[in-house]
């Protein structure tokens, strides 16, 4: 962004953690920014107080049945007023400069994919569109000359200190986890975990689904066949390591044998902001890093035993195809169960790969969006028949 111009911007999920944050930062320096759009699938109420906080021009509820509330809520201002899946991929395709990709699940899809076609610099904080249908929105980006900008703590980090033009140069991408609440757990102990012992995050503050896949990490699965869409160096050279500080976000390192890190506190508004402003950087309240204070960094290797979701992750993504868009929608029934109380906590990786197992000989390699809409719905549907299967 250069210095002194107005970046217009529009938040797909402005009410859920990722959107807060953005708007958070925004409002720290409102005229460096115009809205554009903001977009939330159900909290009407939240989305009424943003919109009349931060006057964006439009204004999209998700559910149809809140249309009405919204409209109301919003009545005496001059925002326009839009409910359902059209109006999301409508506000995705106001001519924003910069789009905040934060809708959670396969519902980011398709406004997502709609912005990158537009050629908008997308901030990605939807997982699905790289897990799920990482070939199609890379080939979208190409074609539209879009700007995928992550906001994963994890890939902002790499993105930070990457030399994108020199990948041959790379001899390794690391990318960090803190280990997540069963770090030291025994099997016996994880066994026995419960929803409330898997959704206390050590480091993060995140919703109960996140938190899940941080216990099992699932997460850093996800994150690594991301950062293979997103980072093309190879699956053999993308690598995982235990750092339960969460200080380094994540580290490249080059064949002359340079390690160069990212390092910041917990507080998902750092690589936000730096996505935001890109390519230069913003002031943000986060906390400064005191190493001193801190003392010490620690780093050991995940444990493949204990934390099969990783292998799991790494086979998908070796298998290619509809195998990753398995794995992500097999993955989100069975931590749902689990939050429910259906299945124990070990039974998240089990049902995970049983699924994959499942769709290893009959599920096609998906082609648009409507293909892999299909492959994740025969995913769910096998995956609840494994819930119900294991928690007879």
């Amino acid at each position: 962004m250069a210095t002194g111009a107005r970046r217009s911007v529009t938040v797909l999920g402005s009410t859920g953690s990722i959107g807060v944050s953005t708007l958070d930062l925004i409002g720290r320096e409102p005229e460096k920014f115009e809205l554009v759009a903001l977009t939330a699938h159900k909290n009407v109420a939240s989305l009424i107080e943003q919109a009349r906080r931060l006057r964006p021009q439009f204004a999209v509820i998700g559910d149809m049945l809140l249309y009405d509330e919204l409209k109301a809520g919003l009545e005496g201002t001059d925002i326009e007023v839009g409910a359902g899946r059209n109006a999301v991929i409508e506000a995705a395709l106001r001519p924003a400069d910069w789009v905040m990709a934060g809708i959670v699940g396969t519902a980011g899809l398709a406004p997502t994919l709609a912005a990158v076609r537009r050629g908008a610099a997308v901030a990605l904080a939807n997982k699905e569109c790289l897990v799920s249908a990482g070939s199609l929105f890379l080939a979208e980006v190409a074609r539209s000359g879009a700007t995928l900008l992550p906001v994963d703590s994890e890939h902002n980090a790499i993105f930070q200190v990457l030399d994108a033009e020199r990948l041959h140069a790379v001899d390794k991408i690391i990318l960090t986890a803190s280990g997540g609440p069963f770090r030291t757990a025994t099997m016996d102990e994880m066994k026995r975990a419960t929803p409330a012992q898997a959704v206390a995050h050590p480091q993060w503050d995140m919703g109960a689904k996140i938190s899940v896949d941080s216990a099992t990490l699932m997460n850093k699965g996800l994150e690594l066949i991301e950062a293979h869409h997103l980072f093309p160096v190879g699956e053999q050279r993308l690598d995982i390591v235990i750092h339960p500080q969460s200080i380094i976000h994540s580290m490249v390192a080059y064949v002359d044998g340079s390690v160069l890190a990212q390092l910041g506190a917990p507080d998902m508004r750092t690589p936000i902001s730096y996505a935001l402003a890109w390519p230069e950087r913003m002031a943000t309240p986060c906390a400064r890093l005191n190493l001193a204070e801190i003392g010490s960094l620690t780093f050991s290797e995940p444990d493949p035993v204990r934390f099969p979701a990783l292998r799991l992750a790494r086979e998908a993504l070796k298998s290619g195809g509809a195998m990753p868009t398995i794995l992500n929608a097999a993955n989100e029934i069975a931590v749902a169960a689990f939050l429910k109380g259906d299945i124990g906590f070990l039974e998240i990786a089990i049902t995970v790969e049983k699924a994959l197992e499942q769709g290893a000989g009959d599920a096609i390699a998906p082609n648009d969006l409507e293909d892999i809409y299909e492959i994740d719905r025969i995913a769910r549907i096998r995956a609840e028949e494994l819930v119900h299967l294991a928690s007879r």
